[in-house]
């Protein structure tokens, strides 16, 4: 199940940089009442908990409105309330433009906007909220249940917000067809414009192709050559580092007196066979 979560999660998170322009490191909205489920849950450290889910490092928010709120709740003797105070009191806050404080949800769905300017994720615990933030284009929703953290999947709204715009911008605009077609006609008139004065200057254009062919001729009269010729690669010798090397003899002296005694034996043994066989007289039959 934990496999199957986390592909989902980094398939919602690849459509949302791709479709409205989410950059690391992700900034995520808090509400309160999502502070105070991590606290009560032990869902710490909670930068640690949301950057598991988005697969990128994270930037805790909060509104002066949120804390607020949680101020006039009034439970200070409740541990789990002083905690999430605290908590919610250790994060960036977001700038709001409410002189008095309005409510968390009010004041989150103000800093939006239509069309998600920051680029914020919103974390809450109303599921109300959480649909009216899904009605907007380019805003993810997180929310948490018991120790897990959840990613909401891109809603209706959102996926068909991605396809107009993207049929936006293979049709042309009306400022673009303007610009086309004035661009057609002055390409129109620079085209006639040449051709006259094509035409009024043929005889000087023949003129200079004549004096071109001169330059070749007398060029090849000299033997000067237009282009570069580019040697041909010739055969070369055996690469020296895969050739064998030549053995070297230690003392040469040596091997030549060897060879001289061995041919003088030869010869002596020559000599002695001849004798032999000179020494040697038939034998004459008797009568």
């Amino acid at each position: 199940m934990k496999v199957k979560k986390q592909r989902r999660h980094r398939k919602i998170v690849r459509f949302y940089t791709a479709c409205y322009g989410l950059r690391q490191p992700y900034k995520v909205l808090c509400d309160v009442n999502f502070v105070h489920h991590l606290v009560v849950n032990r869902i710490t450290p909670a930068d640690k908990a949301l950057a598991n889910i988005l697969g990128a490092p994270v930037m805790l928010f909060t509104t002066k409105c949120a804390i607020s709120e949680l101020k006039k709740q009034d439970l200070r003797h409740v541990p789990s309330h002083s905690q999430a105070l605290e908590a919610a009191e250790s994060l960036i806050i977001a700038r709001c433009d409410h002189e008095r404080a309005v409510s968390a949800d009010d004041c989150i769905m103000d800093i939006i906007g239509q069309n998600n300017p920051e680029h914020f994720l919103v974390a809450t615990q109303h599921a109300d909220l959480r649909e009216k933030i899904l009605k907007i284009p380019g805003v993810p929703a997180i929310y948490a249940l018991r120790t897990a953290l959840f990613l909401e999947s891109p809603s209706a709204v959102q996926r068909q917000f991605v396809k107009t715009s993207e049929e936006q911008r293979l049709h042309m605009t009306d400022l673009e067809y303007e610009m086309l077609t004035k661009g057609t006609k002055n390409m129109s008139t620079t085209h006639q414009e040449k051709d006259r004065s094509d035409e009024d200057g043929f005889g000087d254009q023949n003129l200079e192709v004549q004096a071109v062919a001169k330059k070749h001729t007398a060029r090849k009269g000299l033997g000067v050559k237009d282009k570069v010729q580019f040697k041909r690669k010739k055969a070369k010798g055996p690469n020296p580092l895969s050739c064998k090397k030549k053995k070297t003899l230690k003392n040469p002296d040596l091997h030549s007196v060897q060879e001289r005694k061995d041919g003088d034996a030869t010869l002596r043994s020559r000599k002695k066979r001849n004798r032999s066989r000179k020494g040697k007289r038939p034998v004459e039959a008797d009568s």
